[in-house]
């Protein structure tokens, strides 16, 4: 943004003012204050980020703006003026009129803000009616427009659909195209691009601004990714433990950050590029919040051992069928998963890395036999787990575990984290309960939580402490492989550090093998021995870490690349080039016919399709 804008946009009356906001939970029967004396205003046009890990009272902010902290347990107090109003003196039925029609809001967990018993359509057209005198067929057209609009492949026919059938980053899309239907003057977005795909997450960021020249909307972006911040804030508020400790400028923050706060957040951020003097994977920096002082990590050992395959994946083909019509006649396929093959070897992380729906998770669910593919091969221990039995793929999960994208949701909340550890060591009959109560206790001292834990349940810990359980009880096992599923996309970025270096710590003391399944392209730089990039299916591209991310040959290799937010504040205006690319689908006719895919070699190792 120029000078000249800067000065109107802050010489213009502001859309949102919130003065010494302090919210408060009764805990005990004791008010107990979580966000202290917060202070900030929105102009027209413009974006304020407010950052900072989980805890900082981000969220508890946005809700109090919005009222939806629950009347009975919690406390607002201070000033919230939205165009001329008070909202915390507002009765609730004039609230209710704000809500949607001058201020929307996008929440962080879309499957959970949609109600799964009606349509995405239906969602939609919902709050065009609420808020406007519209028809219902004028209210089908404009939801239909809003779908294309976020970029929803296909959108008119999806209009009927039930928020099951869409994908992560298609339910966050619809979440924003909800919150826009009625043109709010402010738009709150709560970490609206956590788990998305760095593509996906460009195209909403993108989609943001040119709201805000189209419209004129003004935008509260809550974060914790400081490369989004650079890419996309005018002025940044960072919080830390419920106080706002910095404001200013996002440039100025950036480059003159004071609080040590600040800069522990700004060195946490992995960026793309910084891996070219490395050869092997590299632990982040270790920064203390109090005082930003950080460490300089050292380049891992290399312990990779080639001469043979710990896992052999050969030819790896899996299709869904599509059924439709009252008696359910096959309409067609989704290629997931198209002949794909690839070698892992003992002390080694490869990363999978693609958008959502270019098969990842499928390829390592299909590994694991938790879904079964049509065809090809999976050596584990020179077996094929394609063709064992029962009892012998228990036996062979032993060798290979997952961990899973979401932790709370693989966690049983019934159960104690101690006896989730332990459950597959019991199950498996590898020892005794005393034992089991050991290694319990060693398995959370590996992944620097304390034995004393072990008799707490899920909802007592962080979101990086029960990512921590889930690696503990993938351990438990002692397994060869570890297939980790997006292990670390919706953690901040100083847990995803710390996640990230106790991976790679327990790799070098235990000389475990990672397929690491993620879309952070800078991340996967950081990590990776060897990189294969995944596109409707297959692999396109394939090759050490280095020759990938310093010579990317595919085309859809560079765009994933380009995608990636860089944390610079100078660059924020800029557009990606490729925003408006068609989405393709991995959806075939029944006959279709797969061509065979043919490679050709770039440098050792280093692989790209033709």
């Amino acid at each position: 943004m120029g000078t000249s804008q800067v000065t109107a946009t802050e010489a213009a009356e502001p859309i949102l003012s919130v003065e010494n906001l302090t919210a408060s939970f009764l805990v005990d029967g004791v008010w107990k204050p979580v966000v202290r004396d917060v202070s900030f205003s929105v102009a027209p046009g413009e974006t304020v980020a407010i950052v900072g890990e989980s805890g900082s009272g981000k969220s508890v902010t946005s809700l109090s703006i919005m009222r939806l902290l629950q009347s009975d347990s919690s406390r607002i107090e201070g000033t919230i003026m939205l165009g001329g109003r008070d909202l915390l003196s507002l009765p609730e039925h004039e609230m209710r009129k704000v809500r949607g029609n001058d201020v929307s809001m996008i929440f962080q967990e879309p499957m959970t803000s949609l109600n799964p018993l009606f349509t995405i359509g239906d969602q939609i057209s919902e709050a065009l009616l609420c808020h406007n005198d519209m028809s219902a067929a004028d209210a089908k057209a404009e939801t239909i427009r809003l779908l294309e609009k976020v970029r929803i492949p296909s959108a008119a026919s999806r209009f009927d659909e039930y928020p099951h059938r869409f994908s992560g980053g298609m339910r966050q899309r619809v979440m924003i195209a909800m919150a826009l239907a009625s043109k709010p003057k402010l738009l709150i977005a709560d970490e609206p691009t956590t788990a998305l795909d760095v593509t996906i997450q460009g195209q909403i960021l993108d989609l943001i601004k040119m709201l805000q020249e189209e419209e004129g909307t003004s935008v509260l972006f809550i974060t914790h990714d400081m490369g989004v911040v650079a890419e996309i804030a005018d002025r940044t508020v960072v919080m830390y433990r419920g106080e706002q400790v910095e404001t200013g400028a996002t440039a100025d923050i950036f480059h003159r950050g004071q609080h040590p706060y600040t800069r522990a957040l700004l060195s946490a951020v992995p960026v793309l590029g910084s891996m070219q003097s490395y050869e092997r994977p590299l632990r982040f920096p270790v920064v203390n919040a109090a005082t930003g002082e950080s460490d300089t990590p050292a380049e891992m050992p290399d312990t990779v051992a080639r001469e043979k395959p710990v896992l052999q994946v050969k030819n790896l083909t899996k299709r869904f069928d599509i059924h439709s019509g009252l008696f359910g006649k096959l309409r067609g396929r989704v290629h997931a998963v198209e002949n794909v093959s690839f070698d892992l070897f003992a002390g080694e992380t490869l990363s999978l890395v693609g958008e959502s729906g270019c098969g990842k998770s499928t390829t390592g669910r299909a590994i694991m036999r938790l879904i079964e593919p049509q065809s090809g091969s999976v050596i584990v221990d020179g077996r094929d787990v394609l063709s064992l039995g029962k009892r012998d793929m228990r036996e062979m999960r032993k060798s290979v575990q997952m961990i899973f994208q979401d932790p709370f949701a693989s966690l049983n909340p019934r159960m104690t984290v101690g006896q989730a550890i332990a459950e597959p060591y019991l199950e498996h009959r590898m020892g005794t309960a005393r034992e089991a109560k050991e290694i319990v206790a060693d398995m959370l001292h590996k992944v620097g939580l304390t034995p004393d834990m072990a008799s707490r349940y899920p909802h007592e810990f962080s979101g990086g402490q029960r990512q921590r359980i889930c690696i503990a009880r993938a351990l438990a096992l002692q397994p060869k492989v570890i297939v980790a599923d997006e292990s670390v996309s919706a953690l901040d970025v100083s847990i995803k550090a710390q996640v990230i270096n106790l991976m790679l710590d327990l790799q070098q003391s235990l000389n475990l093998s990672f397929l690491f399944i993620s879309h952070d392209m800078a991340v996967v730089e950081r990590v990776s021995h060897r990189v294969a990039v995944m596109y409707l299916g297959e692999i396109v591209e394939i090759g050490p870490r280095a020759a990938v991310f310093g010579n990317p040959q595919h085309d859809y290799t560079k765009k994933l690349m380009a995608a990636v937010p860089v944390p610079d504040p100078d660059r924020r205006r800029e557009k990606r080039a490729d925003a408006n690319d068609e989405l393709k689908s991995p959806i075939r006719a029944v006959d279709y016919l797969v061509k065979p895919r043919e490679y050709r070699a770039v440098s050792p190792g280093h692989l790209v399709a033709v």
